[in-house]
């Protein structure tokens, strides 16, 4: 009889990670795990909960101990070239400041694929064209991205996020700079790109309303630590309510019926 073996891990798994700046512990042995892929996870906690903190961690821009930990594979054992082929950290400012075409922005997502002066392909400049299509920004390809509005930007950046093809997103607000109807439409791709790629994504959202009706799983910091893993399509509203009130303050969730017959978990501060 052949010996059973253990099916490699799959998912994100983020094992006691401690950051401190000087004595002090922004996050201190923040542990959870996601243990399936192509999931949309939400991060949720108020300003300085370490919600970017985590992120820049993950992202091996920040020192730290503990571990995170992709398909069972550690993010810190990686090279900068591999971790920069695995990873799309995308910032809540993008930190381009010279002048760059729509195209040439998305285009830098392909950067860790290429040699020393090598060009982007045919099929990559293609690629990156459809991506902007995709966020609706086809007639800004050719347009300087610094003229472009403060949403535009996000959303050309999530062309280039698309473009990059990587198995996990770490994104930072991307719909801060959005319109009610542009933040939906991000959040709707994020989401078709992930469940479809099988991709993971961990993203930062500020508002808690949207990630309920957007993300898979919500992971929930308080104080540099993890308050709380919720499952918005599964856990009872009173559930994520008492869950959610703990760090935002009095709140209440009613199942709503959108006008598209879909049901729904409205949120009303009290």
């Amino acid at each position: 009889m052949m010996p059973q073996t253990t099916p490699p891990p799959v998912g994100l798994c983020v094992q006691d990670l401690t950051v401190r700046y000087g004595t002090a512990a922004v996050l201190q042995g923040v542990s959870f795990s996601v243990p399936v892929s192509g999931q949309l996870i939400g991060l949720l906690g108020v300003n300085g909960s370490g919600k970017t903190t985590l992120l820049k961690a993950a992202a091996g821009l920040l020192p730290h101990t503990g571990q995170c930990l992709l398909d069972g594979v550690p993010l810190e054992s990686l090279s900068t070239r591999r971790l920069a082929q695995t990873v799309s950290y995308i910032p809540q400012q993008s930190g381009i400041s010279v002048s760059l075409s729509a195209r040439e922005v998305v285009l830098m997502g392909f950067n860790p694929r290429l040699g020393v002066l090598q060009s982007p392909t045919a099929a990559m400049r293609a690629a990156a064209d459809e991506a902007l299509r995709t966020v609706g920004l086809a007639d800004k390809a050719g347009q300087d991205y610094l003229t472009l509005s403060g949403g535009e930007k996000q959303l050309c950046i999530l062309a280039r996020t698309i473009a990059e093809d990587a198995p996990l997103l770490l994104l930072d607000e991307p719909d801060s700079a959005l319109d009610l109807a542009n933040r939906s439409r991000m959040t709707a791709l994020l989401a078709q790109l992930v469940h479809t790629g099988g991709k993971t994504a961990l993203v930062c959202l500020h508002d808690p309303a949207l990630a309920l009706d957007s993300c898979d799983i919500l992971v929930v910091l308080q104080g540099g630590g993890v308050a709380a893993v919720l499952h918005p399509r599964t856990d009872p509203p009173a559930v994520l309510q008492a869950a959610l009130a703990a760090v935002y303050g009095p709140l209440e969730l009613l199942p709503v019926t959108d006008c598209r017959g879909r049901r729904r978990l409205a949120l009303l501060p009290l």
